[in-house]
C-alpha cells in the first residue's frame, strides 16, 4: 500500500509537468497575418521583441501586467519573438520559462524583415521593440515604435476599449 500511494503520486507529478512550460509555436509571418486580419471585436496587443534586446524584455512584465489586469475583456496580448528559429530551445523557451510569460508566445520564422515589416505597418522602420495595437472591427490602430511603460501602453488600450 505504501508503495503504491508514491507510484500514484509520481505519476501525478509527471502527468502535471507539461503544464509548467509555456509553449512557444514557431510561425511564418502569412500565419501571423491571417491572425491579426480576423474580423473580430477583440483588441489585440501585439508586440515585437527579442531576447538580446535590453529596452524590449524591460518592457515585457508591461504587457503582462495589461494583460492580466484586462482578462475579463476582449483584449489579447500576442508577443512575437524575432529571435532566431534556431534559438528557439537554447534562448526563446528558456527565457520564457525563467521569466514565467502568461501571454501568448510565438516566434516569428522569417529571415528577411524587410519582406513582411511594410505589410505590419509602412511607417516601421524594423526597430524594435514594437508594438501594434489593433481593434479590426472597429478600425482602430495604433502603433508604437519605442519602448512602452505600463502607464504608456494602459492610456493606448484604455482608447479602444
Amino acid at each position: 500500500m505504501f508503495s503504491l500511494k508514491y507510484l500514484l503520486l509520481g505519476i501525478g507529478l509527471l502527468a502535471a509537468v507539461p503544464g509548467f512550460g509555456q509553449q512557444v509555436a514557431v510561425i511564418k509571418f502569412v500565419e501571423l497575418q491571417k491572425r491579426l486580419a480576423r474580423q473580430t471585436d477583440t483588441t489585440y496587443v501585439v508586440n515585437f521583441w527579442a531576447t538580446w534586446c535590453g529596452p524590449c524584455v524591460k518592457e515585457l512584465p508591461n504587457f503582462e501586467q495589461v494583460g492580466s489586469a484586462n482578462a475579463d475583456k476582449k483584449v489579447k496580448v500576442l508577443l512575437v519573438s524575432l529571435d532566431y528559429a534556431s534559438q528557439l530551445d537554447k534562448k526563446v523557451k528558456p527565457f520564457v520559462k525563467a521569466r514565467g510569460l502568461k501571454s501568448e508566445v510565438v516566434l516569428l520564422d522569417e529571415t528577411d524583415p524587410n519582406s513582411w515589416l511594410g505589410q505590419v505597418d509602412a511607417k516601421w522602420t524594423g526597430s524594435i521593440p514594437f508594438t501594434l495595437i489593433i481593434n479590426n472591427k472597429t478600425k482602430q490602430r495604433a502603433t508604437f515604435e519605442q519602448e512602452l511603460s505600463k502607464a504608456a501602453l494602459t492610456a493606448a488600450l484604455r482608447r479602444f476599449l
